[in-house]
């Protein structure tokens, strides 16, 4: 009993159920195919009524979502927002399989926006139960199984559809299963006793109710005369009561106070924060690339049906999708083994994969063929993955773990708030609704902004760098452009 507490107790226990439950919510062979299900005769929906009607649903409610989640996911201590998100997966795919319609889709889509909103809790919670020398560990297994998980998915789904000959209706229902079987996981897991924000000090609280206690029963007259043991006994209890009311109304005060210090503190680091230049534009391009990178993946099922219509063609989606998980994987670690100055050179390198992001697109919208458009989306996914590795890196460099979560939770809301806008004027049939084929002209277009703008900033800061180390070497030695009389003899004599 005592080793089962022990275990209990330990990072071992949370971060394997965490990662248990990482794996079954990933484990969904039908995501990749989810465009051909819709516009099967499962659902039989129209491309432009998926892309211009449904999906948009998805990124206004996760914007709607976000905010609010994010701060109930600190103030209730993660774990009841894992549930919800488990909650949510259910729904989410019992709708799929089972609702008809246009409107019954759109559902289906606001629900996934909680779930999408939901994910900060399952990144963070394992921060409120390890101690901080297991955080690199824990964080390394968490994400990875993740990636496992969905690369096994695709692969799986992939399996099944080209040699089983399996309907997508029947991946909808093993995703089911496996998301089941996840959430029974999120019940198990053990509920934290503090937070980033909110609860830094309740452990300490409640040590100093219980010592103030003490000390009052220490505190209390006691002796064999009966009559004033029980008027005592009375005054404690009008006592007790009034302070039990004074405590009332000042653990509400305090609660209220608490959140508006928690604000005004969030406030105060953000503001010093992004003071920081460098952490400032690495920031700004991981928000508009974020952005631009969700929107391209949302879409890119459609585009595929549109080059290569799934009624008609091969589907191919979970090998590529499986394939650009892996080169992504492979991005992301090879990082680690560059050596490079980036506080120099980082923007530049943002600016040249960008450009090469904004390549990809362009011949996606280009292409006629359907195996140069899955090769385009290969060198785009790999290539912001490397990118965005770098970006974390740099950001959570110098920032502790509170900070490091604002940071990553304002550029995480600002990047949907551009994708909100993106999807409003280009895909909503409010807006544009432009065909799946303009989107992508779009997106390359949007990403070629972002690359010229980091160039250019760039050569500025190389230029810069040099002007500014020419300077230095001029201090160090500020003789080193005169001649010397002997140079000068020299010269007369020639």
């Amino acid at each position: 009993m005592d080793c089962c507490r022990t275990m209990r107790q330990s990072w071992i226990f949370p971060t394997t159920i965490l990662c248990i439950y990482g794996f079954f919510s990933m484990m969904r062979p039908s995501e990749p195919f989810l465009a051909p299900y819709l516009t099967g005769p499962d659902k039989n929906l129209t491309l432009s009524e998926v892309s211009n009607h449904m999906f948009p649903v998805w990124t206004y409610s996760y914007l709607v979502l976000l905010f609010p989640v994010f701060v109930l996911t600190d103030y209730l201590r993660y774990k009841p927002i894992i549930i919800l998100q488990g909650i949510s997966f259910l729904i989410t795919w019992l709708l799929l399989l089972f609702a008809q319609g246009l409107l019954a889709m759109q559902i289906v889509e606001f629900f996934y926006g909680l779930v999408t909103a939901t994910e900060v809790a399952y990144y963070s919670y394992i921060y409120s139960v390890v101690s901080v020398e297991h955080y690199q560990k824990v964080t390394s297994y968490c994400r990875s199984i993740t990636l496992v998980a969905y690369t096994t998915a695709s692969v799986l789904g992939q399996l099944l559809v080209s040699l089983a000959h399996v309907s997508y209706f029947y991946l909808n229902v093993i995703t089911m299963a496996s998301l089941s079987l996840a959430f029974v996981f999120t019940l198990f897991l053990p509920m934290p006793q503090k937070s980033m924000f909110f609860h830094k000090k309740l452990e300490g609280g409640s040590r100093q109710g219980s010592l103030d206690k003490d000390v009052a029963e220490l505190e209390m007259p006691d002796n064999g005369n009966r009559s004033f043991s029980q008027e005592n006994s009375i005054t404690s209890e009008s006592l007790a009561k009034s302070e039990r009311q004074q405590q009332s109304q000042s653990t509400d005060h305090q609660q209220r106070n608490l959140v508006l210090r928690v604000f005004l503190q969030c406030c105060q680091d953000l503001k010093e924060c992004y003071l920081t230049k460098h952490l400032l534009f690495w920031s700004i391009w991981w928000a508009s690339s974020t952005a631009g990178y969700n929107q391209v993946l949302n879409y890119v099922q459609l585009l595929w049906d549109y080059k290569a219509p799934s009624q008609t063609s091969g589907v191919y989606n979970g090998a590529v999708e499986a394939i650009s998980a892996f080169g992504g994987a492979v991005a992301a670690f090879g990082v680690g083994y560059v050596k490079i100055n980036w506080d120099l050179l980082g923007e530049l390198a943002l600016g040249i994969f960008s450009a090469i992001n904004a390549g990809s697109l362009f011949l996606m919208h280009f292409t006629t063929n359907i195996w140069v458009c899955y090769a385009g989306f290969l060198i785009f996914k790999s290539s912001y993955m490397l990118l965005i590795t770098i970006a974390v890196f740099q950001i959570a460099m110098n920032l502790n773990m509170e900070r490091y979560a604002l940071v990553f939770g304002v550029n995480t809301f600002l990047s949907l708030v551009i994708q909100t806008i993106m999807t409003l004027i280009v895909v909503d049939s409010k807006g544009l609704n432009l065909p799946i084929s303009i989107q992508f002209l779009i997106y390359g277009s949007y990403f070629l902004v972002i690359a010229g703008i980091f160039i250019v900033r760039s050569i500025y800061i190389i230029y810069f760098a040099k002007c500014k180390k020419r300077e230095m070497d001029i201090m160090a030695n500020p003789n080193s452009n005169e001649a010397t009389p002997e140079e000068r003899t020299e010269s007369t004599q020639f």
